[in-house]
């Protein structure tokens, strides 16, 4: 953490609904810390009937830098913004914006490309490896578009909101890449059987997809936080399973978010 905070704090946001179940705020701080910077991430809890209001509030404060993006406002912060990467473009999502020089916001989004690192930290290569990603929300839409960029032979996307899934596999099929099509809860002849939906984070909630039908070949990975270990990640681990956990996605992601909020 910052050992001070001053009238010269830089302050950046983090904006969910809800909010309280969120990490970022201390390790993003943390993290600018250890790079030397005087900034602060504050958490700000917005429904999204206010968050274009809310946005335009907190713009008026010279001192704010940067907004770190969450459930379920990743789709509306890119309407939002003035410019984006071409990876948010092409995803219609952001997790993280800063500051344009005109005042406005440019956004990007790093859970794909967070997630991927975190799986090649944990011995998962994804080149050549077949994959089912289970949720096409924010993170969802980004991990699986960091998925095929990385070489997967093939993708399935299961979301329960078919229209939102209908969507990402038909823009995904655009790159022309891995085939990309609609999958189900099952894993059964999979490589890498992927979580990207908030299923787990209550203990009352059931499985995302059918652990019954895991194998000990494949790795498993999972968004969640918290719990640190979701309910899906012990039944893969109790069968032998390579895994990660959304600790692992969450370091990696919050490298690439400060990296950007600093200008890199």
């Amino acid at each position: 953490m910052i050992e001070t905070l001053n009238g010269a704090t830089r302050v950046h946001f983090i904006v969910g609904d809800p909010i309280a179940q969120v990490k970022s705020p201390a390790g993003v701080t943390q993290a600018f810390g250890q790079r030397q910077q005087n900034a602060v991430v504050v958490p700000a809890h917005v429904a999204p009937a206010d968050l274009a209001n809310w946005l335009r509030g907190v713009s008026l404060a010279k001192n704010v830098d940067g907004i770190i993006v969450t459930v379920p406002h990743k789709f509306a912060c890119c309407d939002l913004c003035g410019s984006t990467s071409d990876r948010a473009r092409f995803l219609k999502t952001v997790n993280t914006m800063r500051r344009n020089a005109d005042g406005s916001w440019h956004g990007d989004i790093f859970d794909g490309l967070g997630f991927v690192a975190a799986m090649r930290d944990n011995g998962c290569e994804p080149l050549g490896k077949r994959a089912l990603l289970v949720g096409a929300g924010g993170a969802g839409s980004a991990i699986a578009h960091a998925l095929v960029m990385a070489g997967v032979s093939g993708l399935a996307i299961h979301d329960e909101d078919a229209a939102r899934r209908t969507s990402l596999v038909d823009r995904l099929a655009t790159l022309g890449r891995a085939p990309v099509t609609h999958g189900s809860p099952d894993p059964a002849g999979f490589d890498i059987v992927l979580n990207a939906t908030p299923v787990g984070m209550r203990q009352a909630d059931p499985y995302p997809l059918e652990v019954a039908r895991l194998s000990a070949d494949m790795f498993v990975g999972c968004v969640i936080t918290v719990p640190a270990i979701t309910p899906l990640i012990a039944a893969a681990r109790q069968l032998g399973c390579a895994t990660m956990t959304g600790a692992d996605m969450f370091g990696r992601v919050r490298d690439l978010m400060v990296d950007f909020l600093l200008g890199a």
